[in-house]
C-alpha cells in the first residue's frame, strides 16, 4: 500500500464534568467509580456543539496546519454514532464548511465506535487506486449516555480528522497494513427512536471488545510478521481506561507503549473519536522510523487494526496544538449545565 496519513487534525470541546459531580447527583460514589473505570474527567460538548461542528474544527485544523488544498480532497468520510440528522448527511456539511468545491464523493459512516477508521480504510483504498488524490476521514462524537446508568460517568465529546494521500514528500504517516475483523456480537445497541443505547453489561467484555481487538491486532502483526517489541507505540480503542491497557497486556506491550495514545481517563470515550485522538497523540510526538499500531473497536462488532511507519516528514509537519496542549483548555460545568448541554431535560 502506497497511502498513507498526510495531514490530521483534532477537536475536543473544553467544558468538562468529573465523575464525582455525576455521582453526587445520583448518590453514587463518584470517585470509586471513576477509579473502577480509569476515568477523572470527560469533556462535554457545548449547547451549541455536536457531531458536525466538532468535524469541522477537526477538519479546518487538518487542512490550515499541514496546508493542504480542500478543493484536492475527493472524498469525505464522517464515522460517527451520534450524526445531528437522521436523514441528511453530516459529510457535505463538513465539505461545504472546508470549502472542497463539488467535485467530491461523501457518506456517513456508522459502525458504533470504529466508523472513523473505517473511513480512513475507504480513503486509503482510493488514493491507493487512484480514484482520488485526498480522502479525508473523520471519527466524531457527541457520546450519548443514560442518566444513571455506568456510560454517562465516560462517554465523552471530540474527534480527530486525518488526510490520506500518497505524495511520499507529503506524508507523514504510511499505511503499511491495515485488516479488519468483524462478527454478529450485539453487545452494545440503540433502536431507531431511542434516545440513549443498551448495553450486555460484562458481556460487552470478553466476547466482544477483547476478542475483536486481540483478534485484529493479532492479524495485522501477523502479517506484517511483527512482535509488540517491534512497534514503539500501540492504541486501542478505549471505552474506558481499563480496556486498552489489559488488552495491551494480553497481546504482549507495555504500558509504556500505550500510554501516549491513553485519552480516555482525561476526556472520556469519545466513541469513533476514540481511536483517532489516541493516534493523534501518538503522532503529535513521534519520531521518523516509529511504528505504530492502532486497532479500532465498533460494538456489533469489530476491530479495524492499522500498522504504520512514522516517515521523515514528520520532523517539519505536525499539528500546531498537539492533543495534550489541546484538552488543558478546560472549564468545569455541574450536572445542570451538562444536562442541559447534553439535551437530557426534556419538556412534556
Amino acid at each position: 500500500m502506497n497511502a498513507g496519513i498526510v495531514a490530521y487534525g483534532s477537536y475536543v470541546p473544553k467544558l468538562r464534568i468529573t465523575p464525582e459531580e455525576i455521582g453526587r447527583v445520583w448518590g453514587k460514589d463518584g470517585k470509586k467509580v471513576g477509579q473502577s473505570l480509569g476515568v477523572k474527567e470527560k469533556a462535554v460538548a457545548a449547547f451549541d456543539e455536536d457531531t458536525a461542528t466538532i468535524s469541522v474544527e477537526a477538519a479546518r485544523n487538518a487542512i490550515n496546519d499541514f496546508g493542504i488544498d480542500a478543493k484536492k480532497i475527493g472524498a469525505v468520510y464522517v464515522g460517527s454514532e451520534s450524526h445531528p440528522y437522521a436523514v441528511k448527511p453530516t459529510s457535505s456539511i463538513v465539505a461545504e464548511a472546508i470549502e472542497t468545491g463539488n467535485d467530491y464523493t461523501a457518506a456517513d459512516l456508522e459502525f458504533a465506535c470504529k466508523a472513523g477508521t473505517a473511513g480512513m480504510q475507504a480513503c486509503a483504498g482510493m488514493v491507493n487506486s487512484n480514484m482520488i488524490e485526498y480522502g479525508l476521514a473523520i471519527g466524531s462524537d457527541t457520546a450519548q449516555g443514560k442518566p444513571n446508568d455506568a456510560l454517562e460517568f465516560t462517554a465523552g465529546s471530540g474527534g480527530t480528522a486525518f488526510i490520506i494521500g500518497k505524495k511520499p514528500k507529503e506524508i507523514i504517516a504510511k499505511i503499511n497494513h491495515t485488516c479488519s475483523f468483524t462478527s454478529d456480537t450485539p453487545d452494545f445497541w440503540r433502536r431507531q427512536h431511542a434516545e440513549f443505547p443498551e448495553h450486555g453489561g460484562r458481556f460487552t467484555g470478553e466476547p466482544a471488545y477483547f476478542r475483536h481487538v486481540h483478534s485484529a491486532a493479532k492479524m495485522c502483526m501477523d502479517k506484517m510478521k511483527r512482535k509488540p517489541k517491534d512497534y514503539k507505540y500501540a492504541v486501542f480503542h478505549q471505552p474506558n481506561g481499563k480496556f486498552p491497557l489489559k488488552v495491551g497486556k494480553m497481546l504482549g506491550f507495555t504500558d509504556k507503549q500505550l500510554e501516549q495514545g491513553l485519552m480516555t481517563p482525561l476526556i472520556g470515550n469519545t466513541y469513533s473519536g476514540s481511536t483517532p485522538i489516541g493516534l493523534a497523540s501518538i503522532l503529535d510526538v513521534a519520531k521518523p522510523g516509529d511504528k505504530i499500531l492502532a486497532v479500532s473497536y465498533g460494538s456489533g462488532a469489530g476491530s479495524d487494526a492499522f500498522d504504520l511507519t512514522v516517515t521523515k516528514n514528520i520532523t517539519k509537519k505536525r499539528a500546531k496544538v498537539s492533543v495534550r496542549k489541546l484538552i488543558e483548555n478546560k472549564e468545569y460545568v455541574d450536572y445542570a449545565i451538562y444536562a442541559k448541554n447534553r439535551k437530557k431535560l426534556k419538556t412534556l
